[in-house]
């Protein structure tokens, strides 16, 4: 299978350089050449246009920052749409809309082509690893052509439903993953302020009730002072916006996302859009005067954990 990639970002890159890794006939597209060129140098093709990796590639995959991104990439005069035809696969693997992806869906299967939306969960760090894992919703038979190059860059490969529901999850993991951030920082804050050790805070947190997967990976670079995930304020606020959409088309009356948005444009006008989305901390830090930091914490999040063969997650409903 030839696999086109256009979006070589934080985790695009990471993804593309999984396929690299494993040996697949990978052809890449950005704006920048410049950006490409270290997968051109391990033996990636370039293409000058996403029209002409389309027409040389089996498989389409996108990984943007935005819904608009994608749609610009998909629609121009010389973009995927344009060299789609029979057979082909469009993987959108971007965190987007589900509306938007069935949108654009829809032109794809009139092209006799196969829609697919694939978001990745769990960080810059697994993405890197090969050890993230992967939503996908499409047709079943479009799942399983596409399960061995998923199971490659994913250990966790999930097969939502239709196309569109992978895009819901992806959202609603965000929102909570949020969520969790926002209240690590509340809770090492107020330990900073009630005097305890934050390296033993830490540790309670983990061992506890309390703790997340967000506690186990971003509060160790809150604390070193790097607040270095490879991810954006203006990303997490796109991506709660993107869940609170849903929920408001579906009449849920929410009352935590609101005041979640809320901060985060306030981070975002304070620090800076493309600041790390965890020095959100920042904002309890300038209110109390208080640094939350400690020794022993690293800078950047490193999966140790070794690359392994992924595999189908079955619900429990499907067993």
């Amino acid at each position: 299978m030839k696999i086109g990639f256009i979006g070589l970002g934080n985790v695009g890159g990471k993804l593309a350089g999984s396929l690299l890794r494993n040996k697949f006939d990978l052809t890449v597209r950005e704006l920048d050449k410049s950006i490409a060129q270290p997968f051109l140098d391990k033996g990636a093709k370039w293409a000058d246009s996403p029209k002409e990796l389309a027409q040389n590639c089996d498989l389409i995959i996108t990984c943007l920052p935005s819904p608009a991104a994608s749609a610009a990439v998909m629609e121009a005069d010389d973009g995927i749409l344009a060299g789609l035809s029979e057979g082909k696969i469009w993987a959108e693997m971007s965190t987007t809309d589900d509306a938007e992806v069935q949108r654009l869906g829809k032109k794809v299967t009139a092209l006799g082509a196969e829609p697919v939306d694939c978001p990745v969960s769990g960080g810059c760090h697994r993405a890197a690893t090969g050890n993230i894992s992967i939503f996908a919703g499409c047709e079943r038979s479009t799942f399983d052509r596409l399960l061995p190059m998923l199971t490659t860059v994913g250990r966790r490969v999930l097969h939502t439903g239709p196309l569109g529901s992978a895009s819901v999850l992806k959202v609603v993991t965000n929102y909570l993953a949020t969520a969790n951030l926002l209240s690590c920082c509340e809770a090492l804050t107020t330990c900073k302020a009630a005097g305890m050790d934050l390296a033993t805070a830490y540790e309670a947190i983990a061992i506890s009730s309390g703790n997340s997967f967000v506690h186990e990976t971003e509060s160790q670079v809150i604390l070193n002072g790097s607040r270095d995930i490879s991810f954006t304020m203006d990303l997490v606020s796109k991506d709660i916006g993107l869940f609170h959409s849903i929920a408001e088309r579906h009449n849920v009356p929410l009352e935590i996302s609101p005041l979640m948005i809320d901060i985060f444009k306030d981070g975002e006008k304070r620090y800076g859009p493309r600041e790390w989305s965890p020095n959100i901390i920042r904002r309890l830090e300038d209110a109390t005067g208080l640094e939350v930091l400690a020794d022993g914490f690293p800078a950047e999040m490193l999966d140790d954990e070794p690359e392994e063969a992924g595999y189908e997650v079955i619900p429990k409903n499907r067993v």
